[in-house]
């Protein structure tokens, strides 16, 4: 039985959804005879007939078939986007078809592409992101340092260095896998991996470092072509002198390079395809090389053709110089390993980088690997570290005096003197040009030096700009949005571009390349230690969105590709690993501090909410102590901008101390706008979440709030709500209403806090006047800029802040006022406490409920000048038996305790439940 016909509409990962063709099966459609048993289908009713009969309501419908364009981020130039149906379309819309607007599936066309990876991008043409890597790997080091290295660190030490860098570079090229083949990936290369992945504050940092390493390592690129540019004038004439020929060379270079980039990926993938073919005849070369026997003018340099003695020589370390050690060649031959990240870097131009990073990336870095082992061992054991090059020093021609030093002695050739004096111009140890003195053909050797070190170059050229292009289009610091424009359909960063010409030249007038390898040494580390790091935290966090299709990775081999990649940077050079981790801490900092307006769905994202969600649900079973009560508020403001005291009253003692929850009653056809209050409170600077219900009355909304509001032991116990002003003026059902709240408060064992203020709360008029209508009564203010300040912001100098104690709550009338002491703006603050009680035990109230309070509480309900205390009797909120006290005498109550008072007055009442204690269990 044949499967039916079936269409790929939507990648996730390593999820693909299909559906199933429209129309019959292949063999129907072409009128295939049926088989034994297949009756043949019913007759079609009359298409006449089918026209004049529309189909009941219940059968219409507009909605949309799975497709990939809603889920895409962008359409090609000349294209709208479509969007699917939403709720409301769908169970709103007319019973006419004549009246829809049609999705893209109804309309028998799915958008512009079912297939992802065709977003418009510019596909690199017939160059695989394989050799790219490979290209740039093999660089500068290759041909200009390996054979140097190898003489320092002997062959064992340099394979060491070389499969080390390798463990680096393949742990970070299967966290790149991963994390490509996760979703689409735009321009922006590592940047973006690392941003995306573990949002600004990191990505924005590493965004900065990895494009300044890659402007450098155009730079020592380089100055390798120049190096050999200069040797090869060396036999003939020279420009200047040998230092500044380099500079000299190297920005005429640099400058041709720009001019090849500018031109556009067409030619810049056109010329790295001929720098490969270059490369590969210059290897085949060298092999070659190896088995022809040496001239008599290529032993006086050093070279002897396959030697075991000159292998086992060489298979020891002899440090030389200020960088003779283990990790300074390793510093120095690093930067080669750094070309695993050019596929990744021109992402953008990529046609699938999900399937072109991974494959190409980890066959690079194999191939490579094996190229540097397979030269290091064959120099090793085809070359002497020290030879003069004179014709002269064999044994035969030398009256030698002393015991002949070096392993050329065996061969006839006494190299003693210059050995010893340390002035030896050939040998692995001297010349960086060895490979072209062992290859059969010099001169291709020369070229695959220019193609390796022009290609390496142009590589880098290009990744840095784009890099910083997409970190200055993100928006994370300042003053860099200059560069992020770009020019022609393919925005190309032109801007970019020069600035990564200009800090290129800067760093190629150093004009020595074993000082720029050390330097952007640890710029990459870095980048890699946070590229495994990425992995590692999304795996850990696993968010629904992270399902790379990839799968030969593991979280704990990015944690360790992480981890070693940090330790390395501060054993290479611990001053520059300590100048790149204090540059990402202070642009975390920076963006930290910012926040910058990007929701980017980062794991660091995920990690907060599963760690915020395993602290809820451990704080259930942690029983409740009194020495642990926090008053954790529901504060009914409406929309938080209408009463902004409240706000800042409450704001003020339970700001990183406890909960607070802004409660909004609206009716049943307020639109939401939740988002904006609660951008309100943040700019404020107000920590509170933001509960908006719809209910017909205001005590049915507030007693459904105070019910469900908050989370396991996140749930309000304290309810805050304003005075009502207009009490005498309004009508007795809003009345009972407003009271009513406060009993159902009572009655959930909730306390209560109601603030007076002698102007009222609610400035809703002037949030109208200055805001705009967004439907309901829900306003949206305009800016941060215009927002009103309250008493609660000013400082309050030294004022007197009284606590009229009347009646035990279980202490919550002392607890907040408080925990409003511990506001600077409030500590200067004189508090004092008066009691209700007989004058036989008035002390001995004082000693007990005075005494065990530290010096300096603020044990406050009301707060106004001293000369203010003696015009009103004092009182606590009261609490009247249900049903034995109308609400228009009880407001009447408060209204005689608090009328005509200038400073805020604050009624609290507890649960009769402890929250002080004055033990220490």
């Amino acid at each position: 039985m044949e499967s039916p016909p079936y269409k790929t509409v939507l990648s996730l990962g390593r999820f693909k959804v299909r559906k199933l063709q429209s129309g019959p099966p292949p063999d129907q459609a072409n009128g295939a005879p049926k088989g034994p048993g297949e009756s043949t289908p019913p007759p079609q009713p009359d298409s006449r007939q089918a026209e004049e009969t529309d189909p009941p309501d219940y059968e219409t419908t507009i909605d949309a078939t799975p497709c990939y364009e809603f889920y895409a981020h962008s359409v090609p130039a000349g294209r709208t986007r479509k969007n699917r149906p939403s709720l409301d379309m769908l169970r709103n819309a007319t019973a006419s078809p004549d009246t829809w607007v049609l999705s893209p599936s109804l309309e028998g066309d799915c958008g512009w592409s079912c297939e992802p990876g065709h977003l418009g991008s510019q596909a690199v043409p017939f160059l695989s992101t394989q050799v790219r890597c490979m290209l740039n790997i093999w660089g500068v080091i290759l041909y200009l340092r390996l054979p140097w290295i190898t003489a320092q660190a002997g062959i064992g030490l340099t394979w060491l260095i070389i499969l080390m860098s390798t463990v680096v570079t393949a742990i970070t090229g299967l966290s790149i896998s991963a994390i490509s083949t996760n979703g689409k990936v735009k321009s922006g290369g590592t940047y973006f991996l690392i941003s995306r992945s573990l949002g600004p504050e990191l990505g924005g940092s590493i965004g900065l470092l990895f494009s300044f390493a890659n402007a450098v390592a155009v730079a020592m690129h380089v100055v390798g072509f120049s190096e050999t540019v200069r040797d090869l004038l060396l036999t003939d004439s020279v420009i200047a002198d040998p230092v500044n020929d380099i500079r000299i060379v190297g920005v005429l270079t640099v400058t041709v390079l720009l001019g090849i980039a500018l031109a556009g990926m067409e030619w810049e993938a056109k010329a790295q395809v001929i720098f490969f073919i270059v490369i590969m005849i210059s290897f085949v070369n060298y092999f070659i090389g190896t088995l022809i026997p040496a001239t008599e003018e290529k032993q006086s340099k050093g070279y002897y053709s396959y030697r075991g003695d000159i292998f086992v020589q060489n298979i020891g370390p002899e440090w030389r110089g200020e960088s003779g050690s283990f990790f300074g060649m390793f510093s120095i031959f690093f930067p080669s390993a750094t070309g695993i990240l050019a596929g990744a870097n021109i992402s953008g131009d990529l046609k699938d980088p999900a399937v072109a990073i991974p494959k190409g990336t980890l066959t690079a870095i194999f191939l490579t690997t094996l190229t540097y082992l397979a030269i290091s061992a064959t120099i090793g054991a085809c070359v002497i570290r020290d030879a003069s090059g004179s014709l002269n020093d064999t044994l035969g021609s030398i009256n030698a005096t002393g015991d002949c030093v070096g392993v050329g002695c065996g061969y006839g050739w006494n190299f003693t003197e210059c050995t010893v004096a340390g002035t030896c111009e050939y040998g692995l140890a001297n010349n960086y040009q060895t490979m072209s003195l062992v290859s059969g053909l010099s001169p291709l050797i020369t070229a695959g030096i220019f193609a390796a070190t022009l290609s390496s170059a142009l590589a880098c050229l290009v990744s840095a700009p784009k890099v910083f292009q997409c970190l200055c289009q993100d928006n994370l610091y300042p003053l860099i949005g200059f560069f992020a424009k770009g020019y022609g359909k393919n925005k190309e960063p032109l801007r970019a571009y020069a600035l990564t010409f200009m800090v290129a030249i800067a760093f190629i007038l150093i004009a020595e390349l074993n000082t720029i390898a050390p330097i952007i040494s640890n710029f990459f580390l870095c980048s890699y230690a946070l590229i495994n790091f990425s992995c590692f935290h999304a795996t850990v966090t696993n968010p629904p969105g992270w399902r790379p299709s990839f799968r030969y990775f593991s979280k704990w081999t990015a944690l360790f590709g992480a981890v070693i990649s940090v330790v390395i940077m501060f054993l290479l050079t611990w001053w520059a690993a300590l100048i790149v981790v204090g540059i990402i801490v202070v642009s975390l900092a920076y963006v930290t501090y910012k926040k910058p307006d990007v929701n980017w769905g980062s794991s660091v994202q995920a990690g907060t909410y599963n760690i915020a969600l395993s602290y809820s649900v451990n704080l259930t079973e942690v029983e409740d102590h009194v020495k642990n009560f926090r008053p954790q508020c529901l504060v009914l403001t409406g929309p938080p901008s209408f009463r902004p005291a409240l706000v800042d009253f409450v704001s003020a003692f339970t700001k990183n101390v406890s909960l607070m929850i802004c409660g909004n009653v609206a009716g049943v056809s307020a639109q939401d706008v939740g988002n904006e209050h609660v951008k309100w409170l943040n700019d404020r600077k107000v920590r509170s979440f933001y509960s908006l219900i719809s209910a017909g009355e205001l005590r049915s909304g507030a007693r459904s709030l105070m019910q469900v509001s908050g989370l396991g032991r996140l749930k309000p116990n304290t309810v805050v709500l304003g005075y009502k002003q207009n009490w005498q003026t309004d009508s007795p059902h809003s009345l009972e209403n407003y009271v009513g709240i406060i009993q159902d408060a009572f009655d959930c064992q909730i306390g209560v806090c109601v603030l007076r203020m002698r102007d009222g709360l609610d400035v809703s008029r002037t949030v109208r006047a200055h805001g705009e209508c967004v439907g309901g009564d829900n306003f949206k203010v305009v800016g941060a800029d215009e927002q009103l300040e309250t008493v609660f912001q000013a400082k309050q100098k030294k004022k007197s802040i009284d606590i009229y104690w009347l009646f035990d709550d279980g202490g919550l009338t002392l607890l907040i006022p408080y925990l409003l002491t511990r506001r600077k703006r409030w500590s200067h603050c004189k508090v004092r406490v008066f009691l209700s009680g007989q004058l036989t035990n008035a002390e001995e109230h004082r000693e007990d409920l005075i005494f065990p309070f530290p010096v300096g509480w603020l044990i406050g309900l009301f707060l106004w000048e001293l000369a203010l205390l003696s015009c009103f009797p004092p009182r606590s909120l009261p609490v009247v038996r249900k049903g034995a006290c109308p609400s228009s005498l009880y407001m009447a109550w408060l209204e005689t305790l608090s009328r005509d008072l200038h400073p805020p007055v604050i009624f609290i009442r507890g649960n009769q439940q402890d929250v002080l204690t004055f033990y220490c269990q």
